[in-house]
């Protein structure tokens, strides 16, 4: 969260609610276990960002009830868990948790295994930037595109945040051996979303 923050700036972050709820099942007895995870569920059943946030203190309050604990963790964790209303709800599913993620690391790790052994880290490197771009292109011309067309077109419908800070100097252009470089953050504009993956394209 840390380098998010640092690297990211303006970026959400989500917390997984698979990882949450295994959280609180360390600090509740076993019996109880489904129960619970039933009803922090039913936040993420909701389909209005105003209905996601009134639901996190609804189910706060009603599991306070027994583990004061819990209440506490959703409480504490709400800004991470509720994070997804900011999006468009087309987007929630692939945002909540880190399964997308997890299934792309596991298409790396199968490609890899494949190789067994490889003669250098660059090698590695190459791997798996063929199985990412192959990945990528298929999410960006076939059915099972990671995020829609459409929905994406949504995030642009944002007005963009009044910002009086002037812009960075820039270096004068067609000087020879000069880049012109744009760092995310420096203005409103030039915004970096770890959350969108193929938001200008995808973080």
């Amino acid at each position: 969260m840390a380098a998010i923050r640092t690297v990211f700036l303006g970026s959400a972050w989500q917390r997984c609610r698979v990882h949450f709820v295994r959280d609180v099942f360390g600090v509740i007895e076993k019996g109880s276990g489904e129960m619970v995870a039933a009803t922090i569920r039913t936040l993420f059943a909701q389909t209005t960002p105003e209905a996601v946030r009134t639901q996190l203190d609804v189910v706060a309050d009603i599991l306070g009830r027994q583990f004061p604990q819990v209440k506490s963790m959703l409480l504490n964790a709400a800004g991470g868990i509720t994070a997804l209303a900011d999006f468009p709800p087309a987007h929630w599913k692939k945002i909540w948790s880190t399964n997308p993620l997890e299934r792309l690391n596991r298409e790396i790790k199968r490609r890899a295994d494949v190789v067994q052994v490889f003669p250098n880290p660059a090698a590695l490197d190459r791997l798996a930037a063929a199985v990412l771009a192959e990945l990528h292109d298929k999410w960006q011309v076939f059915d099972c595109r990671y995020l829609s067309e459409g929905s994406m077109a949504e995030l642009l419908t944002t007005e963009p945040v009044e910002d009086d800070r002037p812009l960075p100097p820039q270096p004068e252009l067609n000087q020879p051996g000069q880049r012109l470089h744009h760092s995310a953050g420096h203005h409103p504009y030039f915004h970096v979303d770890p959350l969108c993956h193929d938001r200008g394209s995808r973080p």
